[in-house]
């Protein structure tokens, strides 16, 4: 889709399936997260557009669209996108998100090109607008210079690459969860999968500073899939501490009544309810994570 550089160009380009999610409900955001996806040059893409509820309409010749019937929330709309789309590497981009300059994905298809154990790659988060970032954007526990790289347990979904080889390991995005963590899973799946997962603070994407935490809804789901993340992916003696980790330093955080009362709700959801299937990391794992500066405790 984007232009060959020379002869025999074509053939040497890398090949990403690119998913873009949308509910067709910020018209003007999609049209320029697409656009700038479809400007990239040096990389070859597949393109579709899944409407999440939603029938995508009147896009750019040689993207195709995918509608669900029905809203099944953010990581079950990224996942239904895959299969329609080829490549050894995938991109996922919402549509409130955007790429500012014509060589994000052909710089980040060299990085997986020049390291094999590179499994995943998150880049750093920019408000277009000069608002500051919000922490979660930088994924580690000091966040410092956001223009540092470097080894990443969790990752802001809203416009990432990844090895198809490494999402087939994961089964993907944790359908169950809807919304919130789900990029700590995938995370925590590709470093079991054996590769390594980077956050790069020099290739930039745009996304409006938005804190998440205007919904009330948010302190249910992020209380409930802390717990289905332990439940899911940890041994059973680090998946206590995760969670106990959590309920203290998230608790810390509460500012409000509301707050508090639909963490405690998230929290019982996430004990009663099926998470879904377990499949805990090896030990091997939780060690390289350690090593990396970062176990899956907290």
């Amino acid at each position: 889709m984007s232009t060959p550089a020379g002869p025999g160009a074509a053939d040497e380009r890398p090949r990403i399936g690119a998913v873009v999610l949308t509910m067709g409900n910020r018209p003007a955001d999609f049209e320029r997260a697409l656009t700038s996806l479809l400007g990239q040059v040096d990389v070859e893409l597949d393109v579709v557009v899944v409407g999440n509820g939603w029938q995508p309409v009147g896009l750019p010749d040689g993207v195709r669209a995918h509608r669900l019937p029905e809203n099944l929330g953010i990581p079950a709309g990224r996942n239904a996108g895959v299969p329609l789309v080829e490549g050894d590497l995938l991109f996922f981009l919402d549509d409130d998100a955007r790429l500012p300059h014509e060589r994000v994905l052909a710089t980040m298809a060299a990085q997986f090109a020049a390291d094999p154990e590179l499994g995943l790659v998150q880049p750093r988060v920019v408000d277009p607008e000069g608002r500051p970032a919000p922490r979660r954007w930088t994924p580690r526990l000091r966040v410092g210079d956001p223009g540092r790289s470097s080894p990443a347990m969790s990752v802001w979904e809203g416009a990432v690459a990844i090895r198809r080889e490494a999402f087939d390991y994961a089964n993907g995005w944790p359908e169950r969860f809807w919304y919130a963590h789900e990029g700590v899973e995938l995370a925590w799946r590709v470093w079991d999968a054996g590769f390594h997962v980077r956050y790069d603070g020099e290739i930039e994407v745009h996304h409006p500073a938005i804190q998440p935490t205007r919904h009330a809804e948010f302190y249910r789901y992020q209380a409930r899939n802390r717990v289905w993340l332990a439940r899911r992916n940890l041994p059973l003696p680090v998946g206590v501490l995760y969670v106990l980790s959590w309920v203290l330093v998230g608790g810390a955080r509460l500012r409000s009544r509301v707050a508090v009362a639909e963490t405690l709700r998230g929290y019982w959801l996430g004990l009663t309810e099926p998470g879904g299937r377990r499949r805990p990391m090896s030990w091997s794992t939780v060690g390289r994570m350690l090593l990396a500066g970062h176990p899956p405790v907290i």
